[in-house]
């Protein structure tokens, strides 16, 4: 797989290093340029060919809002800003997601993926028709091996370095890490709602506050989860 070119724009050197170490973290992710402000990054979109840009807002000279609308064709585009207000401008301007510092790495990861969607539309494609294909998982646990249907599965919960899995009918904790587990599950079924749950879309018996109900189990959603999982669900900003 080509690696996807990503530019990271911010006048504050800690956060350019913290999004930089971020992308180190992700082989397909490669970092070409990292600039303090806007006019820096004009030059380097006019010399290479940049698929995601890591903005932040309030810069000196342009403010990464009007510097996007400079663009003819601009990037995938994942704001970067400690101020919530200019989230409403953000989304105008058809930004892939909106990071709100300080961001967590986990956080960081769904905004890449959301803008990979994107860029990579025909490898989403096959990813769906395999999962049309396939509609099960086989988890290993006490030595024995469980096939589990999709449609059967409720919900999962990290507990360290195992996964306990809800179905209908069993839980299981196999001793696998959280994230092997969520890279098993096709992600058009499946959210993650908290750092520590992972949902059946099509569980949910309904959404109240910052929960979610699944049958008469509460699962939190976790702060910096809450807008993706709304917005996967339907519900815009």
């Amino acid at each position: 797989m080509n690696k996807v070119s990503c530019l990271i724009v911010d006048d504050e050197p800690i956060a350019r290093d913290i999004i930089q170490s971020y992308c180190g973290h992700l082989e397909h992710l490669q970092v070409l340029a990292s600039c303090g402000n806007a006019l820096e990054a004009k030059k380097v979109l006019q010399q290479q060919k940049i698929e995601i840009l890591f903005l932040d807002i309030n810069m000196p000279v342009m403010d990464g809002i009007s510097f996007v609308k400079t663009l003819k064709s601009p990037p995938q585009v994942i704001f970067t800003t400690a101020y919530k207000e200019y989230a409403h401008n953000a989304f105008d301007l058809a930004a892939c997601d909106y990071l709100l510092k300080p961001f967590s790495f986990d956080r960081f990861m769904i905004a890449v993926d959301k803008a990979m969607e994107k860029i990579r539309p025909a490898a989403q494609a096959i990813n769906a028709s395999e999962s049309q294909a396939e509609d099960f998982i086989f988890i290993k646990t006490e030595g024995r091996i469980y096939k589990i249907q999709h449609d059967e599965l409720l919900y999962a919960e990290a507990q360290g370095n195992y996964t306990r899995i809800f179905t209908t009918t069993n839980t299981l904790s196999p001793k696998m890490p959280f994230s092997n587990f969520e890279e098993l599950l096709p992600k058009a079924l499946f959210l993650r709602a908290h750092r520590s749950f992972i949902i059946n879309k099509s569980k949910i018996s309904h959404i109240e506050g910052n929960r979610i109900f699944i049958n008469s189990t509460e699962i939190p959603i976790g702060s910096n989860y809450r807008d993706v999982l709304m917005k996967d669900l339907g519900f815009s900003k």
